[in-house]
């Protein structure tokens, strides 16, 4: 690897690449595009523009995408902007990293693809790994699948080794729910998150140096980045109607919790599962429920070092008196 193209470089994940790449793999070099000036973007422009990312993709050999617009955007954007940044700017690098001859592209999709397919038991949790068929329920989650598809095909006509990582939760703002928010601190929200859909951005950096090393040998595949569950299918039902008995069973979080005030929630609906990114990728997350409680307890913040120094970036340049975000399903 001698060169490699960072999308969405002055986003938390994008800037979280660009950090890890200055400081681990200084002598190659990074091409960080972002329409948002910032000091971990060297060429400012949208993935839209074709001309822009043919420049850009020259003398590239991967290509690392996470640009998007995401589900926050869904109250502020067209649905028309979705399908120009999601789809035709995923098109866009995908044409330009085949005529350059790249050797890896690695697409960061979503577990919000999943969508309404996470609905399908009204008594039980939905244990969800890369066999459930997604069923998006917003135009974020359609373009991704989108994108995703449009993977497919270039790996199928042109060869291009392709890696898709569907990401859970990483982002440090509140939770997008107001009945959440109002009846959570946003720490207690995300640790118990943890269980089931939540990764740190650590660990989301480290699946795709992982996957930029796999690439060519796998050429292509799909997986789940979510923090390892401690649960198995058989806590399915106990998940949905009483979780709090099967998570006493895995950690000892009470004492803890009962300091703080915290609760557990009454209903857990799903578990993202990632055996699949840990055994064909080699990736290993650091972060978990247990872990993550255990920093707490001494005294340690949430989040880890690399999420502390990226901070809270947001996803609009206004605010909003409903909450961080507007929402719209």
């Amino acid at each position: 690897m001698k060169k490699v193209l960072i999308t969405g470089s002055s986003g938390h994940l994008g800037e979280a690449l660009v950090r890890t790449f200055q400081s681990q793999f200084p002598a190659v070099e990074v091409v960080s595009l972002d329409i948002r000036p910032s000091p971990f973007t060297n060429r400012v422009g949208s993935i839209v523009d074709a001309d822009l990312v043919e420049t850009c993709m020259a003398g590239v050999d991967t290509v690392i995408h996470p640009a998007t617009l995401h589900k926050p955007h869904v109250a502020t954007h067209s649905r028309q902007d979705f399908v120009d940044t999601n789809v035709s700017g995923t098109l866009n690098l995908l044409e330009a990293a085949v005529r350059h001859g790249v050797q890896r592209f690695i697409f960061t999709s979503t577990t919000s693809t999943f969508g309404l397919a996470m609905a399908n038991d009204p008594n039980q949790a939905t244990w969800i790994t890369e066999d459930v068929v997604p069923i998006p329920k917003n135009i974020y989650g359609l373009t991704k699948i989108s994108a995703e598809h449009l993977c497919a095909l270039f790996h199928r006509k042109f060869g291009l080794p392709i890696l898709i990582l569907r990401t859970s939760r990483f982002f440090p703002e509140e939770d997008d729910n107001r009945a959440t928010r109002d009846a959570f601190s946003c720490d207690n929200t995300k640790l118990i998150e943890f269980l089931y859909r939540r990764v740190s951005v650590e660990d989301v950096v480290d699946a795709h140096l992982r996957a930029v090393e796999r690439a060519e040998a796998i050429g292509f595949g799909t997986y789940i980045i979510s923090a390892t569950t401690p649960f198995t299918t058989d806590d399915l039902v106990a998940l949905k109607q009483r979780p709090h008995t099967v998570v006493e069973r895995v950690a000892a979080y009470q004492t803890y919790f009962e300091k703080r005030g915290w609760r557990m929630f009454s209903s857990i609906d799903r578990v993202y599962v990632n055996a699949k990114a840990r055994a064909e990728l080699g990736w290993q997350p650091k972060d978990d429920f247990q872990s993550v409680l255990a920093r707490l307890e001494a005294g340690k913040p949430l989040a880890g070092p690399l999420a502390q120094v990226l901070g809270k970036k947001g996803y609009h340049p206004q605010t909003f008196a409903e909450g961080p975000f507007p929402v719209e399903d």
